[in-house]
């Protein structure tokens, strides 16, 4: 008999689901649905870096994907499925009550920001990375970063946590304990009702919160209360215990079966980040660079845990046993921003028609508004055009592609982008080709780290909305690599990742590499390096080494 899954993938601004059948990997129902209040701006403030998301943005998404892709799979296969499994943003932790009940979903929180999500870009917590990276080396005890490639993120449970202990007096006194959105969910769906009984992700734990077998989970009781009282008693609240995304943590409540309309013994697999679940979807294998391309970048390397011994990589995200295939040590890095400096521009490009045209006599606002929609949804496709036409080497514009912080090599969320070479004859394309390029050598940077720290890279898998989308990117970013680039097929790859991680919590299929295998949807097309193109990228690329380089001095402090 045929067999479903579902993979519920929450991205920044939507939840998708997708049904899949077990043995084929045929798509048999999706829905994505966008989060009403994140759409609208709520609970953000871009200037100060602070981004949360409510819950209920989450739980509305979620019920309406899931009703509306079994919806489109129809009653036989409704009947069918199986097993369910999550993957979400991260680090993005929330504040919780003994019952694991997210704090803004009380009233006495429903509309305050620290007791909501604090999302993964949400770089509010600089200082308290920067306390936590400063104890780590200097306080003649472990050093809880080394397997974070030595440096702690503002974007990273910990530092997030404090910020908001520090900062709201309520939350300290409410908040039982802190849980991840990749924990929560599936906590939540299997009738979880104790904070300590939800099963923590080892993805997240891993990679995030400095969690590791070597000093017996989370770090000391003695270095968090070191790093500031505030954390007294939380390491006792949290959790010892971590779950790869292989293993089921629960049956689906008989309250949620009911909401949405499964069958009531449909398994509920352990959580974990999107990237890592969309790498699997993706077909990664040992020694390949899987490169989730969306509004930040996430960059994976899975390495056979036997024989890579005690080494640490340094200056990476993080590198955690079976956090992305059980039995190989995930290594993770990324850039804080990838398609969201595309949008940066798109939307200064914009001001005027948002801003000014309001007042103008001669047009009705609807037909204002109207025009700029049209031009919103269209200006990167034609700025990509025009730019396409500019030889790199002529156009003189070199630009840095930290406008959010970098992420890796050697995390630093103080960094600011920055725009060089600029003249009278400057055009948006030119400017719009420069930051593109910023992005691709974003990108070699991570590659050169890996390399330099012995990780070798047979191949490059691309997935997420940018490789999608645009050709004229990825182009520029296969050029600039000097390698061949894969392209994957599925449109929803971390939700196909997902469901891959469910069949095998319902012990469908018995590993990840079995799963992919027979619900893999395979490589859409392969970029190739256009050999005049690498050449000239290789000289621009030690360029933006310099620019970076001197950038980087005028950071704050120096």
């Amino acid at each position: 008999m045929e067999k479903y899954v579902i993979g519920l993938d929450f991205g920044t601004d939507s939840v998708r689901a997708l049904i899949v059948n077990a043995y084929t990997g045929e798509q048999a129902g999706s829905a994505e649905s966008f989060y009403k209040r994140w759409k609208r701006g709520k609970y953000c403030d871009p200037v100060k870096n602070v981004f949360r998301q409510h819950p209920s943005d989450y739980i509305e998404g979620m019920e309406q994907v899931i009703i509306a892709a079994i919806e489109e799979a129809g009653e036989k296969v409704r009947n069918r499925i199986k097993a369910i499994s999550v993957d979400t943003t991260g680090s993005t932790p929330v504040a919780v009550d003994s019952s694991g009940t997210p704090l803004s979903l009380l009233p006495a929180f429903r509309e305050n920001p620290n007791a909501m999500f604090v999302l993964w870009k949400d770089h509010s917590a600089i200082k308290e990375a920067e306390e936590i990276n400063r104890l780590a080396k200097n306080w003649n005890g472990t050093d809880y970063t080394m397997y974070e490639g030595g440096i702690y993120s503002s974007e990273w449970f910990w530092a997030k946590v404090l910020h908001v202990l520090r900062e709201d007096e309520k939350i300290r006194e409410a908040a039982c304990s802190w849980v991840e959105h990749c924990d929560w969910i599936p906590a939540m769906l299997s009738g979880t009702t104790d904070v300590s009984k939800i099963k923590r992700s080892r993805c997240a734990a891993g990679h995030k919160a400095m969690w590791h077998t070597d000093w017996g989970g989370l770090p000391s009781e003695e270095f968090l209360v070191k790093l500031d009282p505030l954390l007294k008693g939380l390491r006792e609240r949290l959790y010892k215990d971590t779950y790869t995304s292989d293993v089921a943590i629960g049956i689906l409540s008989t309250s949620w079966a009911s909401r949405l309309g499964l069958p009531g013994d449909t398994v509920v697999g352990a959580g974990a980040f999107d990237a890592h679940l969309g790498a699997v979807g993706g077909e990664i294998k040992p020694y390949y660079l899987s490169k989730v391309m969306g509004t930040s970048t996430c960059d994976m390397i899975t390495v056979p845990a036997a024989g890579f011994g005690n080494k640490l990589v340094k200056g990476i995200c993080g590198q955690v046993d079976g956090s992305i295939i059980p039995g190989m040590i995930g290594l993770e890095a990324g850039q804080s921003a990838f398609g969201d400096v595309y949008a940066w521009f798109r939307d200064l490009l914009l001001w005027p028609l948002r801003n000014l045209s309001r007042d103008l006599p001669l047009m009705d606002h609807t037909d204002i508004e109207k025009l700029t929609e049209t031009i919103h949804d269209s200006l990167i496709t034609q700025l990509s055009e025009a730019a396409e036409d500019i030889d790199p080497e002529n156009s003189g514009v070199m630009a840095i592609d930290w406008l959010n912080g970098r992420r890796t090599p050697d995390a630093n969320q103080m960094l600011k982008g920055a725009i060089g070479g600029l003249g009278l004859g400057t055009d948006a394309p030119a400017i719009f080709r420069a930051l593109v390029e910023s992005t691709a050598f974003g990108a070699r940077r991570i590659v050169d780290r890996f390399r330099d720290e012995g990780i070798r890279i047979d191949g490059v898998i691309a997935l997420g909305g940018v490789a999608k989308k645009s050709d004229f990117v990825m182009q520029i970013v296969t050029d600039v690599l000097d390698m061949p680039v894969s392209l994957v097929r599925s449109e929803q790859t971390c939700a196909l990742g997902s469901a891959m991680a469910a069949s095998v919590a319902a012990g469908i299929h018995d590993s990840f590499e079995t799963a992919q295998q027979a619900m893999g949807s395979g490589f859409e097309k392969e970029f190739h390096p256009r050999p005049q193109f690498a050449k000239k990228y290789k000289s621009l690329y030690n360029r933006y080494i310099r620019f970076s380089e001197s950038i980087e001095q005028m950071e704050p402090g120096k």
